[in-house]
């Protein structure tokens, strides 16, 4: 029986000092051309959280506004807002990066986080107004004087928290000579471990999920937490599960660069169907080290830095409910050793390759979801607008196949696509954006199957050349509900039932 997508949860960042002090395009330009005229003219070029939380697809990512709702705005979008927006939304919510400071503080275990005192009475007090943080509000430590946090990063190479432009706090490296427990890959791995943390409480919340139900979490952002004796061996799993409450979850971490996610949740999708787990959750926090990755071409042309939020999400996979949409995994895409790099080569594998195992046509999937990038922050950049170089992609093969007219391709993406709204955030964007409106849709029945794709850049370890990508099917339940099984209770009728007929046999012969 398949597994089914269960519950999603999405939440954004806004992080405006951690553009300045942590994306690697900002960190190398201090240490290349400290006095760069991009480097003058970045902080000019930084939105306030109101225009963040207003930006239309950042509305879209937490499920305020639909991707059809984006399709009708305009673009690009970089100009227009959601009138009324609120940072609260239907799949989860965009965080203030005060906020977001204190809860790296609650996911400390270890004592590596300093705050200034008056900023960490002013964490307590937020929290407490939050609904979902109130019961950590009692984690944020009372603080240190401003002076202490100074000595640590002056003299210990501790990490700075910038806000508004001051210091307000520190994170200090955690061993002397372990570059891998540093303090930069220290609040790196922070980082994404309570942007993981966020996501798995607006999962739970938005989805009124109890907590002591999930048994198992899969990992799949793009950091790696360990110390010299095994650099990359996690486990960010566990760890965000312990802080989220999910007392009765063990879990481990699945990378694979952009494509990581994609993989997760056919591992999540395969151990709830085969009986292993009940729930299995796949999450992923946060990048700094992407934060302003495309900021020179940005201010090049006049724009604000568009990178300015770190990206969560969580996703529910559970036995078959006969209601969800449930993920098919025999129908797999799959990038192998053979497959080759170009782009055709590519889809043809992610997509063809899995339809004509399952005697499907291209058009026979209502929805494809591939690499959801957001086009205002892509296309500056000279990458173009992704989202819809991938769904030409597939219009030519189904024109190639006889499944397509050629003068539907121009309206194939509308159709059977959607315009791009996930910030470049690595993996972030990797087909998992669309998981909370396909379900949505699958339900009220006006999309029946749909196809999520994940690609990814192995090359970029220097350990081969090779591409990567996985794919899979979602569909509407086919009803295969466990009450329509037999039950021992049930079993243990027919048989006593069975016992009294034979008995009722006997005598009457």
């Amino acid at each position: 029986m398949n597994s089914v997508l269960k519950a999603t949860g999405y939440v954004l960042v806004h992080t405006p000092d951690m553009v300045l002090h942590h994306g690697t395009t900002q960190t190398t330009e201090r240490r290349v051309n400290p006095t760069s005229d991009y480097l003058q003219q970045l902080p000019k070029h930084l939105r306030s959280f109101e225009e963040v939380v207003a930006y239309p697809p950042n509305q879209t990512y937490i499920g305020n506004i639909t991707p059809q709702d984006l399709a009708k705005i305009e673009a690009p979008w970089v100009d227009k807002k959601i009138e009324g927006a609120t940072r609260d939304g239907k799949f989860g919510e965009i965080m203030p990066q005060d906020e977001f400071i204190g809860l790296m503080q609650v996911c400390d275990v270890f004592d590596l986080i300093k705050l200034e005192k008056n900023f960490a009475a002013k964490c307590k007090e937020t929290f407490l107004a939050h609904p979902l943080l109130k019961d950590l509000a009692d984690k944020i430590k009372e603080g240190e004087e401003l002076e202490t946090i100074m000595s640590f990063i002056n003299d210990e190479h501790s990490e700075s928290f910038i806000h508004e432009g001051k210091v307000v706090g520190c994170v200090k490296r955690a061993h002397d000579i372990d570059e891998n427990l540093s303090a930069h890959i220290m609040f790196e791995n922070l980082v994404s471990k309570a942007s993981a943390v966020l996501s798995l409480l607006n999962l739970t919340a938005k989805n009124d999920v109890n907590k002591e139900d999930i048994d198992y979490v899969i990992d799949c952002c793009e950091e790696a937490c360990g110390d010299m004796n095994q650099r990359g061996g996690g486990n960010f799993a566990k760890a965000c599960a312990e802080v989220a409450g999910f007392v009765n979850a063990t879990g481990s971490d699945v990378r694979g660069f952009c494509a990581g996610p994609a993989h997760a949740l056919i591992h999540a999708a395969s151990l709830v169907a085969s009986g292993t787990f009940k729930n299995v959750v796949v999450s992923a926090g946060g990048c700094t080290a992407k934060l302003g990755m495309n900021g020179k071409d940005h201010i090049k042309k006049g724009l604000p830095i568009l990178e300015d939020c770190l990206g969560g999400f969580a996703i529910l996979v559970s036995e078959n409910d006969g209601i969800s949409p449930e993920i098919i995994t025999t129908v797999l895409g799959k990038h192998v050793c053979g497959t080759g790099s170009s782009p055709q080569a590519v889809i043809t594998a992610l997509v063809t390759d899995a339809l004509d195992r399952a005697e499907l046509k291209i058009t026979d999937v209502d929805k494809y979801s591939a690499e959801m990038q957001n086009p205002d922050i892509t296309k500056p950049a000279g990458a173009g607008d992704v989202p819809a170089a991938n769904y030409k992609m597939i219009a030519a093969l189904a024109v190639k196949r006889g499944e397509l007219q050629r003068a539907e391709v121009a309206t194939f993406g509308a159709k059977h696509g959607m315009p791009g709204w996930a910030p470049t955030q690595g993996h972030i964007p990797s087909g998992v954006p669309y998981l909370g409106f396909c379900r949505d849709e699958i339900l009220a029945g006006t999309t029946k199957r749909a196809m999520i794709i994940g690609k990814g850049s192995l090359f970029l370890g220097r350990m081969t050349n090779l591409f990567d990508g996985v794919s899979f099917l979602i569909e509407t339940n086919k009803g295969n509900t466990p009450e329509q099984t037999v039950s021992e209770e049930q079993i243990k009728g027919l048989i006593a039932n069975a016992l009294k007929n034979f008995a009722s046999n006997l005598l009457a012969e």
